[in-house]
């Protein structure tokens, strides 16, 4: 979601409601739902944090920065099992949808711009999902480093957004109701931000190459991921 107080808050809170049924129209020109690309966004998360499982929590405690109507939630309960998740948003109302849809499956805590209401050290992972094309550039690296005072040490962030070198996804986003203003990122500026941050050991990846159509060439997807050509990519860093 975005954190510009004065327009895209309302904005929200005004399109949550059919905040689904507005993604999933957008969404249409690749042949898929919003469950498919949430699930493999949390799918990768689930992956990533794995690779250290030796030297990190079973049931992280996850902070979800930009939850919305809680779409994440299911996913997280499928890959994340017996994680505590904590769902936070500036759009009150979309929380508000998002706890009478999963009750007691989250914690839904609504925040402000800029500002976490979570002292410091409480997550183990901070994740944001096409969250910060809605957010004002210049008050990214303070956010991120804000992500990380909540963060453990050796904590994990993991965003991901959209790309704009992916022609595709420039006519999604400019026809979809709740993009009117957002501001695509390249992967290359999200990875020097989050480093400025103060974040070690930050990567990038490029996903989602192949539409429905084409889901039998998915298979090759995990070869491709360096190709500046995927419709989404992420970047991850690790909290020193």
């Amino acid at each position: 979601m975005s954190l510009d107080p004065a327009n895209d808050v309302a904005e929200f809170d005004a399109y949550a409601h059919e905040y689904d049924v507005l993604l999933n129209s957008s969404l249409a020109i690749s042949g898929e739902s919003v469950t498919y690309f949430t699930d493999y966004k949390i799918r990768d998360l689930a992956s990533i944090w794995k690779q250290a499982a030796a030297d990190r929590p079973q049931a992280p405690r996850i902070l979800d920065f930009g939850a919305g109507v809680g779409a994440t939630i299911p996913h997280f309960q499928r890959h994340f099992p017996g994680s505590p998740l904590t769902c936070t948003d500036v759009s009150r109302k979309s929380l508000l949808l998002a706890g009478k849809r999963f009750g007691a499956a989250a914690s839904f805590i609504p925040c402000d711009l800029g500002s976490l209401p979570f002292p410091e050290r409480q997550f183990d992972i901070a994740f944001a999902s096409c969250v910060f094309h809605h957010i004002p550039p210049e008050n990214h690296v303070t956010i991120l480093r804000e992500l990380g005072r909540v963060l453990m040490p050796g904590g994990l962030l993991f965003l991901y957004e959209h790309n704009p070198y992916n022609p595709v996804v420039v006519r999604v986003v400019k026809g979809c109701a709740f993009d009117e203003r957002a501001i695509l990122i390249p992967a290359s500026t999200l990875r020097q931000r989050v480093t400025l941050a103060g974040f070690n050991q930050v990567t990038s990846r490029y996903r989602v190459f192949f539409p429905r159509a084409f889901k039998w060439l998915r298979r090759l997807e995990d070869g491709l991921t360096w190709l500046p050509l995927g419709a989404q990519y992420y970047v991850h860093g690790i909290k020193p």
